[in-house]
């Protein structure tokens, strides 16, 4: 990390075996070989994510098909909040509605990229997360709770100014509701939710 003093633990100190492992734990999940034995080399290392730490030590972790349900399905909803908000700048959007806008793009494009990886890493089927085809009237396809129609989606992207930002708002409502719905369920799922980055 830029600014990051690297520590390194004088032989037999309580002090040095205490450093080591902070800044072991401050580099984001170091190797336990190398933290338990207290030596400075596991801030060289690239940090693992726990889902990297689990494939590591024991395999991947459990799923179900719950598990790939969601997080398959939460893909495409994700795109479609990144579809909706990509539009606020170009359709008129207030100066606070745009700035939500774009943490939402942000943080929902990271996000598929996740889910994306997690699937792919099990060897499943990974979706692509493009939103493109969802304008399209009438398609035959299934869509996750509280994710937008194609009308809605048409009506959204008529809308300009002031109209835009209450209509977006009261469809992302919408949109974020269906992701609980879809959490809840997963949740009450028999067995799903062991692995820890689920």
């Amino acid at each position: 990390e830029v600014g990051m003093k690297t520590l390194v633990p004088r032989a037999g100190s309580a002090h040095s075996l205490l450093a080591a492992t902070v800044v072991a734990v401050a580099c984001g999940g170091a190797s336990r070989a190398a933290t338990s034995t207290g030596l400075g080399s596991a801030v060289t290392q690239a940090p693992r994510s726990p889902a990297e730490v689990v494939a590591a030590d024991n395999g991947i972790a459990p799923f179900t098909k719950a598990d790939v349900d969601f997080v398959s399905g939460m893909i495409g909803h994700h795109a479609q909040a990144v579809l909706m908000a990509g539009w606020a700048q170009s359709h008129g959007a207030s100066a606070s509605v745009q700035a939500l806008c774009e943490r939402i793009v942000v943080a929902q494009r990271d996000e598929i990229r996740f889910m994306q990886r997690w699937l792919r890493e099990r060897k499943l089927p990974v979706p692509d997360g493009d939103t493109s085809h969802m304008m399209m009237a009438g398609m035959d396809m299934k869509l996750m709770p509280g994710m937008l129609t194609p009308e809605q989606l048409t009506e959204l992207d008529k809308a300009r100014g002031a109209d835009w930002d209450r209509l977006f708002l009261t469809d992302m409502i919408q949109h974020h509701n269906g992701a609980i719905e879809m959490v809840e369920t997963l949740f009450a799922s028999q067995g799903a939710v062991q692995d820890e980055d689920v």
